[in-house]
């Protein structure tokens, strides 16, 4: 499942350029693992910068009051967000995995990667190419979106972000462990939680829909993973 929602509003995009500008840029094939530093070519902001720790309290504090990546995700942990540019020079990223386990800063925990996050700090206007590309079984898609937008996508997907060749592409990427391991159960969930959502909405609280909000919620409890 693929889903893009607004998560930055203007003032927070803004703040968040402005971190950007001010933090220190270093070689983004320093994190990435073997496989994947072959592949990478991009700057990574150096996540020891106080700009790094504003922009991922910034970032974080904005999925934790998404509604809309709340019910996709069902976050059980959320890898503290990065942040790349590219730009000519520094400009692709080839086709790659992320990797299934990512260990958080000190060693103190490790996150399974069920979902992948991009948040988008450049308007479209301000670079050729960068589109990311999340190869699905059967499609081949392709995402650019507005400076705040997010895009939530299976961690097991192949992607990559294709050449910039005018100006920079700026963004921020994240992992997600989901209390419900599944991408096609996720799917089945937030399907149900948005029919639920207008249902509720059209006719209110009626017996039939407190009915399958407990079917929702019982769903949940088999799934979920705390």
């Amino acid at each position: 499942m693929l889903l893009t929602f607004p998560l930055l509003d203007a003032t927070e995009v803004q703040r968040a350029r402005a971190l950007l500008e001010a933090g220190h840029w270093v070689d983004g094939r320093a994190t990435a693992g073997e496989q994947a530093a072959q592949a990478k070519q991009n700057e990574q902001l150096d996540a020891t910068c106080d700009s790094a720790r504003a922009l991922q309290e910034l970032v974080t504090r904005a999925l934790e009051r998404n509604p809309r990546f709340l019910a996709a995700a069902l976050p059980k942990r959320i890898v503290p967000p990065q942040f790349n540019r590219y730009r000519p020079g520094a400009d692709r990223y080839g086709p790659h995995v992320d990797n299934a386990v990512r260990l958080l800063a000190g060693g103190t925990a490790r996150v399974r990667t069920d979902l992948s996050c991009t948040v988008f700090l450049a308007e479209p206007a301000e670079y050729d190419g960068g589109e990311l590309v999340v190869l699905e079984p059967g499609t081949r898609r392709e995402i650019k979106l507005a400076a705040g937008q997010a895009v939530l996508y299976p961690g097991t997907s192949v992607h990559e972000v294709l050449p910039v060749t005018r100006g920079a592409r700026l963004a921020s990427f994240l992992w997600v462990e989901s209390m419900v391991r599944g991408d096609e159960q996720r799917r089945l969930l937030l399907e149900l939680d948005d029919a639920l959502m207008a249902l509720r909405r059209d006719l209110g609280d009626t017996p039939p829909t407190v009915a399958l909000m407990a079917t929702y919620h019982n769903l949940l409890r088999m799934w979920a993973e705390t």
